[in-house]
């Protein structure tokens, strides 16, 4: 084919860079539209259930990472667990931090995030580990930061977390009253209708025996002498991890 006159490239060349720029500027008016007309996340309330919400920076930015990397399941749970456990603590005049004890609360199921699980740590070790790079990250005292990593290591042991300080018993009680609603009994009618309008479940028990059954498909030996394996017995089939009662008799002893 001959070479087109140099008019006709020019046109081409300058019709092409128009239409570009008006495209380019089409985007950009409709990201900015998108931008100003999408609304920003929900802030968490500053009370529920006359519970008070620490106000603090470490607290907001705590909030935002999150929400940000849980479900709005999982999200509602860690916030449930923070009221549920203080109303717990409230009632019975135990004093507290509540910046610690909340942060505690709001991080402490990180380790069923897929994001954070290790390849064969329990859900609890993975997620005091990320908490505590998170925490390490926003400059929180040292001292503080292990507070948190014992809260979350320990929060599926109540016979032990309740024995420790109030903040890390907060956590186990907490999270085990909306897990299982051992202790719901203490909370009032319209404490309970408060926090669940607030942070309403979205079928957070479905998706907690997911999570549960993933751990165990995934990495098995974490549910090892843990609850969860109890789950990954009753729904997978031939599911490898022995009782305690097998490794007992498996134990290499002459008796």
């Amino acid at each position: 084919m001959p070479d087109e006159p140099d008019e006709v490239k020019g046109v081409t060349r300058r019709t092409a860079l128009e239409r570009a720029a008006g495209v380019a500027a089409i985007s950009a008016a409709a990201t900015l539209a998108t931008t100003l007309s999408s609304p920003p996340a929900a802030a968490a309330p500053s009370t529920v259930a006359a519970v008070r919400f620490p106000q603090t920076e470490l607290a907001h930015r705590t909030t935002e990472f999150v929400r940000s990397v849980c479900t709005p399941s999982l999200f509602n749970h860690v916030m449930r667990t923070y009221l549920f456990g203080a109303l717990l603590l409230d009632r019975r005049g135990v004093r507290y931090d509540r910046e610690l004890a909340f942060v505690a609360a709001a991080l402490h199921d990180l380790g069923l995030v897929e994001a954070y699980r290790s390849p064969a740590e329990r859900f609890e070790v993975d997620g005091a580990d990320a908490a505590q790079r998170f925490l390490r990250e926003q400059n929180m005292p040292a001292g503080r930061v292990a507070v948190v990593w014992d809260a979350i290591a320990l929060h599926t042991n109540a016979g032990i977390a309740a024995r420790k300080r109030p903040e890390i018993a907060l956590i186990s009680l907490g999270s085990g009253l909306d897990f299982t609603g051992n202790g719901l009994d203490e909370i009032p009618a319209d404490d309970l209708t408060d926090i669940l309008t607030a942070f309403p479940r979205e079928e957070f028990t479905q998706e907690a025996i997911d999570t549960i059954l993933s751990l165990c498909r995934t990495k098995p030996l974490s549910v090892l002498m843990h609850p969860f394996a109890e789950v990954g017995r009753r729904h997978i089939p031939g599911f490898p991890v022995p009782t305690v009662e097998d490794l007992l008799l498996a134990a290499p002893f002459a008796e």
